[in-house]
């Protein structure tokens, strides 16, 4: 169970390390199995909150920002950033593989992938089961080298 509370917490804190827990879970032995999936679960529970608050908030943000003023270097370096994410999200045969890629590898980063995820329309489900698959191989691959030695 700690290992899914600590992984809830680390999808929405940034200096709350999921990885680093792995590895320990992974030195410790027991139950490692248990121990990624739960931490997957945790993890993908809470980008399904960032991804939910980006659905419902999308109309709020975009009025936002929309009033926001940027300056141009700001506004060129964010568009660069975002852009090819929404792209790569708007299409049906490149969003799910976007989001297993960035649970998996971490590029792009998940938890903007979350937010963009959200405001592009994908369904709940497949947004869930992409994050939790790709959370359980980045921990798979993280904890069996440290359980195995």
């Amino acid at each position: 169970m700690a290992g899914l509370g600590y992984g809830l917490a680390s999808a929405l804190v940034p200096v709350v390390n999921a990885e680093a827990y792995a590895v320990v879970a992974g030195h410790r032995g027991g139950h490692v199995v248990v121990a990624v999936v739960a931490l997957a679960l945790g993890q993908t529970a809470g980008k399904l909150l960032l991804f939910e608050s980006a659905r419902r908030g999308t109309g709020w943000l975009a009025r936002k920002l929309g009033h926001r003023s940027r300056s141009g270097r700001t506004a060129a370096r964010a568009a660069r950033w975002t852009e090819p994410i929404r792209r790569w999200l708007s299409r049906r045969r490149t969003a799910l593989p976007t989001v297993l890629v960035s649970a998996a590898v971490g590029v792009p980063p998940l938890a903007v992938v979350s937010f963009a995820a959200g405001t592009a329309g994908l369904r709940h489900w497949e947004f869930a089961v992409a994050c939790l698959l790709g959370r359980v191989l980045r921990f798979a691959a993280l904890v069996l080298p440290a359980a195995l030695f």
